[in-house]
């Protein structure tokens, strides 16, 4: 039995797909102890992990103070959460030994906190895969336009993170994409973009879905039929209730029967007269209502994405920020639905795309080939196996 050390930021898209690696990992006799904010302990107690948490809005506040103009004050906030994150980490696990750790991608300080404390480290991305030469191309790119203070404070962030904690920062991609030995990337090489990129460290694993075991008596069997649409914005970007409505016009009142996910921070009471054909609740359980849908329209986060398409349920996407533009894109590129541009949608171009992708029977068709890449992949099941493979090259 070895002890783990698992570092994760506070959203579910980074922490659902290490439910089941971690709940797996402990199957196989690892002691993993998870670093998290106190809203998932529950969820992370449950794979029977020992939970420790972070405090979120030191975290953000950090991060945001950064700056949000571009990618290098975006890395300059990730910087300067390092002096929150790394001291409460150490002092939580004082005392404490580590065979190996896991880091989240984007979580800033878990590459330096591996080499702290001098562990074999494995990286956890729960979004595209970013190789050092397109991170490079990209940022050189954009410098031309960063303000020469924001290097300047870069260099001062760099410079105090080796100063005070010994680990010399070489790129911004290391702060950015927290590179390791082993990175486990739950999506697959078809899905990847530019996947000819990436070498044998990178293992693609496939989308790590498990049930989230978070709904009691949802009544699943009034969801028949071939005209079943399920509308989600995820859980950062549901407060938009002008979407709702135009959902509403599209849709109400048609042949289809639309089941929509709005999040417990709008009230159905903001959302006027509900039609008929509409199920709306702030909570729905989307991997087991996927399994009946015919159609997902979707922001595009990478959770969703993938746990629409690991059951060939086709996708209309429309990204509203981060990674989604990406993720939209791949998925039109590769034939498993469209992408539509929230800004100047109307009702009509809606519900001409849900009518468009559903009697196109390609989409289906490769909805239904990358089910079955996703399933075979091996999801987390698949990960802990190269993560086995990655400890014995360190005898442990």
């Amino acid at each position: 039995m070895a002890r783990v050390l698992f570092i994760n930021s506070g959203s579910e898209g980074h922490v659902n797909p290490t439910i089941g690696v971690v709940e797996e990992l402990v199957s196989r006799g690892e002691d993993v102890v998870y670093f998290t904010i106190e809203d998932f302990r529950e969820r992370i107690e449950k794979t029977g992990a020992t939970v420790r948490t972070i405090d979120v809005q030191a975290f953000i506040k950090a991060f945001i103070s950064g700056g949000r103009n571009n990618v290098l004050e975006r890395i300059n906030g990730l910087l300067r959460t390092i002096d929150i994150m790394i001291p409460s980490v150490l002092e939580q696990i004082e005392g404490e030994r580590f065979d190996y750790i896991i880091h989240d991608s984007m979580f800033g300080c878990g590459r330096i906190l591996a080499q702290i404390l001098n562990l074999p480290a494995v990286n956890s991305c729960s979004s595209f895969a970013q190789s050092k030469s397109s991170f490079d191309s990209m940022f050189n790119q954009l410098s031309e336009n960063i303000p020469s203070e924001t290097f300047d404070e870069y260099k001062r962030l760099t410079t105090m993170v080796e100063e005070k904690y010994g680990v010399e920062i070489q790129t911004p991609y290391e702060v950015f994409c927290n590179p390791a030995p082993l990175t486990i990337v739950y999506t697959t090489r078809d899905f990847q973009p530019v996947e000819e990129e990436f070498d044998q460290t990178f293992k693609f694993v496939g989308p790590s879905i498990t049930s989230r075991k978070k709904y009691q008596h949802f009544d699943l069997t009034k969801f028949k039929g071939e005209k079943l649409i399920y509308i989600s914005l995820g859980t950062v970007f549901n407060q938009a209730i002008d979407f709702y409505k135009l959902c509403f016009e599209a849709f109400g009142n048609t042949e289809y029967t639309v089941v929509m996910s709005m999040g417990e921070k709008v009230q159905q009471s903001d959302l006027g007269k509900i039609p008929e054909n509409f199920f709306i609740k702030d909570y729905i359980p989307q991997i087991e209502v996927l399994k009946h849908m015919k159609l997902f329209i979707t922001h595009g986060g990478m959770n969703s994405v993938h746990e629409g398409l690991f059951y060939g349920v086709p996708l209309i996407v429309i990204p509203q920020s981060a990674d989604q533009p990406v993720i939209a894109a791949q998925v039109a590129k590769r034939g498993a639905g469209i992408q539509l541009q929230m800004q100047g949608l109307t009702a009509h171009q809606l519900l001409e795309s849900a009518d468009y992708v559903l009697s196109q029977p390609t989409f289906l068709q490769v909805a239904a080939k990358m089910k079955e890449s996703f399933q075979q992949a091996g999801g987390y099941q698949q990960a802990v196996n190269e993560i086995i493979d990655f400890k014995r090259q360190y005898n442990m």
